[in-house]
């Protein structure tokens, strides 16, 4: 009993001490002599009494009282965590006549567990708040844990997605190559980083960064990988629009040349003031140039828009084109490509199309039939008295601008007619992808 590291207490079944070891002195800090005669409930906390009446009355009846932690009180006043166990004492007779108390103090392991709780509390609270996905995956490359922002975007359970169950989540045509590079960083140990397509929680797609670091232990060994996906959809899509924008501009940098070519030459075969006339006509070609600028970042009304990009045109070619359609006003991305449609094929019209001659006209429609989310927005451009068309050979910028930038922005069917009679082109699509809500 003096050898123990831990208080050995003997106490008579109303509680009054019998024997206290040097290991009670040491944790409690009262002396043998102080303790001896007196009631072990000098070391209860008021709010702990109703513990001392369980315990004497278990081991009054016999039974053994499991390790349990509670706290106790030192001679100073300070508190010291206990983990205790209560035993009953027997005479010769087998009659229950005192209680033995074993003590140990784990206070510093409760302060330790303290530490441990409040550290991975933080790191909870930090992993689980960032704007990435974050992940961490064993030293062979099976993930073991995922923050709550990951299993929110992608509505899965943990237990999905622990080991290689991510691969449920990766597009399909990306998940092959993505699994082939993370093998060999895993199999390199160096920094991984890669760009693919994640499945959300409402089967929708989006693009993220991930990268992963590997974690080594003391001996330099790769312990794990810690790992985040940063949503980068929106900053990709900038990036496309930007390079199909830059695409545009030299577009129609060519086109505007070929209009100020054709602005001479109907000025030069007219006669007269031929340097003024080609001025106020070039002034005009840059005056459209701004105001398209200008309103490309706000609501536009589509008849602004459809006058702005013939604004290009001289007067009798503009009183050759019919603008029919009720009054609506499109989102920025609805403007950019309806606007840029519009434009391209003004342009062809002029160049080789309907205005290209004396007589031809083009008619240029637009209307929203149905209500609420069957609301469709159609539109349609139609030449006629022009020259013979036919489709190009090739498929070059200007098809991509009229065909496949609506397709892609709008979700709209697209449909082209070359007829000899002169071009047709027609589009029809949700009406909240151009209106920004359901008509």
């Amino acid at each position: 009993m003096e050898s123990s590291q831990d208080a050995i207490i003997g106490k008579a079944l109303d509680g009054t001490v019998l024997s206290w070891n040097a290991a009670a002195e040491r944790i409690f800090g009262y002396e043998a002599g102080e303790m001896v005669g007196q009631s072990i409930r000098r070391l209860i906390p008021a709010d702990r009494q109703a513990e001392e009446d369980r315990i004497l009355a278990s081991v009054s009846g016999g039974e053994l009282v499991p390790a349990f932690e509670t706290v106790r009180l030192r001679k100073d006043g300070g508190e010291v965590q206990l983990s205790v166990t209560v035993s009953p004492v027997r005479d010769d007779g087998g009659r229950i006549v005192a209680a033995s108390k074993i003590a140990r103090d784990i206070t510093e392991q409760k302060a330790v567990q303290t530490r441990l709780i409040e550290s991975e509390s933080r790191f909870h609270l930090l992993a689980d708040n960032i704007v990435q996905l974050a992940w961490i995956a064993d030293a062979a490359g099976a993930y073991i844990w995922y923050n709550k922002r990951w299993l929110d975007y992608t509505g899965a359970a943990m237990a999905q997605m622990e080991g290689w169950g991510w691969k449920a989540v990766h597009h399909p045509d990306h998940v092959e190559a993505v699994t082939e590079r993370w093998l060999a960083h895993l199999a390199s140990g160096e920094e991984w980083e890669d760009t693919f397509p994640l499945r959300g929680a409402d089967g929708g797609y989006r693009w993220f960064l991930s990268r992963a670091m590997p974690m080594k232990d003391e001996t330099g060994r790769i312990a794990c990988w810690f790992g985040t996906n940063t949503d980068i959809t929106e900053m990709r899509d900038a990036e496309q629009r930007i390079e199909l924008l830059l695409a545009e501009v030299n577009h129609r940098s060519k086109n505007m040349l070929a209009m100020v070519q054709s602005l001479a030459r109907r000025t030069v075969a007219q006669g007269g003031d031929y340097v003024n006339r080609l001025e106020q006509r070039i002034q005009a070609l840059a005056i459209n140039q701004d105001l398209l600028v200008d309103r490309y970042w706000s609501s536009v009304p589509l008849r602004d828009l459809v006058d702005a990009q013939l604004r290009f045109l001289e007067d009798a070619d503009r009183r050759r084109v019919l603008v029919e359609g009720p009054d609506i006003a499109l989102v920025p991305g609805a403007a950019e490509a309806i606007g840029m449609a519009v434009h391209e094929m003004a342009s062809n019209a002029l160049s080789h199309g309907a205005l290209s001659g004396a007589v031809g006209i083009v008619a240029i429609r637009w209307d929203v039939p149905g209500k609420g989310d069957g609301a469709r927005f159609r539109m349609t451009w139609r030449e006629q008295d022009g020259p013979a068309v036919a489709e190009p050979a090739v498929r070059g910028l200007g098809m991509r601008i009229i065909r496949d930038v609506p397709r892609s922005k709008l979700d709209a069917a697209v449909e082209l007619d070359f007829a000899g009679s002169g071009f047709a082109w027609f589009l029809d699509c949700p009406a909240g992808r151009v209106t920004g809500a359901a008509a």
